[in-house]
């Protein structure tokens, strides 16, 4: 009998190998025996996502297998998000304005925990990557957001996230919202030095990360 790792690697695997079929397949399955779709996307379908995004850093596969593994992933989010919503329901969500920051166009990890958020009920504003200090936070205010998350994947562009909070304070309106902080080189020592409310490793821990931000 598989484990639930086989089973994850079975998505990740259809997703790196472009397998649309197979991915489909296994995301009616997760559906069908009733798994928890929270843990198949991050560790399944998100896993994959994140192996497709490291081989094409790498030279190893062109931006058009890029883009047609991040299309069958979002085909796959089709068919699960429904289920997630509606096992969600009871939970009364805010609203989250999230973005790669400035300079940085790396955008598949903020993508798996936009979806995750917009699965658990949220109201997501996803900017996309590469989006200035200013605009994250003209939006911000302007959807009047609860919360605005912003990730970083390359160190050099680590300096726009505590960008974000200076122009908050300078502002005045730092009190409006909770920042939080994602990327590969973020830790819990820059999350204290840029004075933003939190960061999270990874998807499901972001979305623990915004429940109990919310729930104070």
């Amino acid at each position: 009998m598989e484990s639930l790792e086989d089973f994850y690697n079975q998505i990740a695997l259809a997703i790196v190998e472009l397998n649309e079929d197979r991915a489909r397949e296994l995301a009616i399955r997760s559906i069908n025996e009733g798994l928890d779709l929270l843990k198949v996307i991050e560790r399944g379908f998100g896993e994959g996502i994140r192996r497709i995004g490291n081989l094409w850093e790498d030279g190893d596969i062109f931006l058009p297998e890029l883009m047609l593994g991040g299309n069958i992933m979002q085909e796959c989010m089709g068919l699960l998000l429904p289920h997630l919503k509606s096992k969600n329901k009871s939970y009364s969500p805010g609203s989250i304005v999230i973005a790669t920051i400035e300079g940085d166009i790396h955008s598949i990890g903020k993508t798996i925990v936009a979806t995750l958020l917009n699965a658990n009920g949220f109201e997501v504003y996803d900017l996309g990557a590469d989006v200035p200090a200013e605009k994250i936070i003209d939006v911000a205010i302007e959807k009047e957001a609860d919360i605005i998350g912003i990730s970083a994947l390359l160190t050099t562009t680590m300096i726009g996230q505590k960008k974000v909070i200076s122009l908050l304070k300078k502002q005045g309106i730092r009190n409006k919202f909770k920042v939080i902080l994602g990327g590969a080189p973020v830790t819990e020592a820059w999350t204290k030095e840029c004075e933003a409310d939190g960061y999270a490793e990874n998807a499901i821990d972001s979305i623990k990360l915004v429940k109990k931000l919310l729930s104070k």
